[in-house]
């Protein structure tokens, strides 16, 4: 008689769950936020997370491209009106546009009215229009150099925004004045004010 012996071996697994790992914090890297800021006026801010400043950095932007192109406008305008108004040639009249309606063109115009025109009127509207050449340039210059100043400040932002990103402003930080007493030179001891700065764990 033969004897069959089965063994039977059984396993029980009991499912353990596994935590996922947290997520690390996002890190701001102030190198990075720079050079994207200088690559792309805004890139530094979106790095940064601070998405509400892109729109005002491109509002800054748009300002100052505005000024540029009304001070351009109307310094090409009074320039040019200033060159038709002292040449000799009759077509040339473009500084009737700069020229208030209210003075009559036979006082100033030598070129059309030689007879009756006024030298000292004709004088003080070239003196006008050399002024609003001279203002126009002038803010048309400064234009230029906002933007190029929007522009660093933007790149300046990203940078610091970046810096501060994981500073510890927490109620961890205590910072507290206090009087108490003060040695000073040759043993002597004066009332005074001490700083503490308290780091809570």
């Amino acid at each position: 008689m033969q004897l069959f012996c089965i063994l039977q071996n059984s396993f029980a697994q009991d499912s353990i769950a596994v935590p996922k790992p947290e997520k690390p914090a996002f890190q701001a890297v102030p190198m990075t936020a720079t050079m994207l800021a200088v690559a792309l006026p805004g890139l530094g801010q979106i790095y940064n997370r601070k998405y509400v400043k892109v729109p005002f950095v491109y509002a800054g932007f748009g300002a100052m491209i505005y000024f540029i192109g009304f001070n351009s406008s109307n310094y090409n305008k009074y320039m040019k009106a200033y060159q038709d108004f002292t040449d000799d040639i009759k077509e040339t009249t473009s500084y009737l546009d700069v020229i208030p309606d209210n003075i009559d063109q036979s006082t100033y115009d030598p070129v059309w009215y030689p007879t009756s025109y006024d030298p000292a009127i004709t004088s003080n509207l070239e003196d006008a229009m050399i002024r609003q050449i001279d203002y126009y340039r002038k803010y048309r210059d400064l234009s230029y150099i906002g933007i190029a100043a929007w522009y660093l400040i933007t790149i300046l932002d990203a940078n610091v925004d970046a810096s501060l990103y994981n500073f510890d402003i927490s109620n961890n930080l205590d910072l507290a004045l206090f009087p108490g007493p003060v040695q000073l030179p040759g043993g002597y001891i004066a009332a005074g004010v001490n700083v503490s700065l308290t780091i809570n764990f």
